[in-house]
């Protein structure tokens, strides 16, 4: 199966499907952007931030993560709000709190006040992280949810990649101590483009019917699915929609859901665990111990994100091709090999010549992997697998721990290496590596070619989420 197959496929696709749920796929994954660019501007800012109020290890540690403190906060109450006041109401609303926190990062006269603003960008990258996938998944026909799915991955690396082309040109170099404000101040830019882009779309069809707003859901769906079958959809989610009550937090415990809560939650907590931050947030840091300079550093921190967002965009290709289990377990395994060279680059003595590059080529590499696995692969599998009436609320639990586990990590790594080296924290990552494609084995199912209806009727047949699980094989589309 080629690259070429796949992008066929997508060509079919659009002239099945017409270019308008292209458009509300790519405009809601402006949320990813928001994500990435947050991420990855941190990264390259910490370096003068350092300067203008002379941070120590664990103050560094803080200012990288207190947007995580936000971001918990705006992924537990995202789902729910997206339940009760719709998926386009609140990502307008977490586009005008991103524009704001970051004029706010912006213009801080003080470490305090630069924390407050982080901790309330947080929220609305929180939001984008749940909002975002929800508002695809729901939109997307089946054929291709997967594919349009990534491109929420996908612009969360694109948006990591413009963070660091924005800190490599803003660098003091030309700037002297100001240029950490330019950049973290730049976040303004894509949060107007998503609040401009997602004024102008509807809100979800499902969230329209779960609301008893059938007309609109109907001319939603008419310009976004083929003729004939609109109200065949209608109906598959007016049954699953009447034969429920509205699901609160309590219900994610029921005993035919609680399969996929653990997939969600595992999914979640081991992506951050096993060290995709530690290498995006630290980048120039990592790479300064290698001994490149500050510039060389953010110069290097832009190929990484180059390869992200190709890898990325590699994934996209053949995830409705190869399915999601496929990926995971290839891009897993490689992680977990790069993760115990890369230990091994900075245990061996010395990091220049023929090692630095060993070590160099390993942070690469396992950025690579990751992109056509965990990265984007946890973001689609959490807004297929809840049943309807919870799934808002289920996604943003999974937001949660992945913004908590993320939080562990962003406030340990440094003090960790600090303390016991980098070849430890690195092969530590490698053991969470480890654990995450032996869970992923044994308890993810694949959805490939499935509606979200159907996914969610096997999961009430079976009660069991497993790798046996909704493997009914998918249709060939391009038959």
């Amino acid at each position: 199966m080629s690259l070429t197959d796949s992008v066929n496929q997508l060509l079919d696709a659009e002239r099945d499907h017409g270019g308008y749920v292209y458009a509300m796929a790519l405009v809601a994954a402006f949320n990813g952007l928001l994500f990435g660019f947050d991420t990855g501007v941190i990264s390259g800012a910490l370096l003068y931030i350092e300067d203008s109020f002379g941070l120590s290890t664990f103050l560094e540690q803080v200012v990288t993560s207190s947007v995580l403190v936000g971001a918990i906060l705006g992924a537990a109450t995202g789902g729910r709000l997206a339940d009760r006041f719709g998926r386009r109401r609140l990502t307008l609303a977490g586009a005008v709190v991103f524009f704001v926190g970051s004029l706010g990062m912006a213009l801080s006269p003080s470490l305090p006040m630069l924390i407050g603003w982080r901790i309330v960008v947080g929220v609305a990258v929180g939001v984008a992280s749940v909002i975002g996938p929800l508002y695809i998944s729901e939109t997307a026909p089946p054929d291709i949810r997967g594919s349009l799915g990534f491109l929420q991955q996908l612009m969360i690396t694109l948006g990591i990649l413009l963070a660091y082309v924005v800190n490599y040109l803003f660098a003091p170099s030309f700037l002297e101590v100001i240029g950490w404000r330019w950049m973290l101040g730049f976040g303004a830019v894509p949060a107007v483009a998503l609040g401009v882009g997602m004024y102008f779309l509807p809100e979800s069809p499902r969230w329209l019917l779960e609301h008893d707003r059938t007309e609109e859901a109907r001319d939603v769906l008419t310009r976004i699915r083929e003729h004939g079958a609109v109200e065949e959809e209608i109906e598959e989610i007016r049954e699953v929609s009447e034969t429920e009550a509205k699901g609160g937090l309590s219900d994610l415990f029921e005993p035919w859901v609680r399969p996929a809560l653990t997939v969600g939650i595992g999914l979640a907590v081991l992506q951050q665990v096993s060290g995709i931050n530690t290498i995006l947030y630290y980048a120039p840091t990592i790479l300064s111990n290698i001994g490149l300079g500050d510039i060389a550093s953010l110069f290097g921190t832009v190929g990484i994100g180059v390869v992200n967002v190709v890898m990325t965009a590699v994934a996209l290709l053949l995830v409705d091709r190869v399915g999601r289990r496929p990926l995971l377990l290839v891009g897993v395994s490689g992680m977990t090999v790069m993760l115990g060279l890369l230990g091994l680059g900075f245990y061996l003595p010395g990091l220049s010549g023929v090692i630095g590059y060993m070590t160099l080529a390993s942070m690469i590499l396992y950025v690579a992997f990751f992109a056509i696995s965990l990265g984007p692969v946890f973001w689609l599998m959490i807004s297929e697998i809840y049943p309807l009436r919870i799934r808002g609320t289920a996604e943003g639990t999974a937001s949660v721990f992945n913004w908590a586990a993320n939080l562990l990590v962003a406030l340990t790594f440094l003090s960790l290496i600090n303390r016991f080296g980098e070849a430890l924290g690195f092969w530590t990552l490698g053991v969470f590596s480890l654990v995450a494609l032996v869970f992923i084995y044994f308890r993810v199912p694949e959805t490939m070619g499935r509606s979200l209806e159907e996914i969610e009727a096997d999961l009430r047949d079976s009660a069991i989420v497993g790798p046996d699980s909704g493997t009914s094989e998918a249709p060939d589309s391009s038959e």
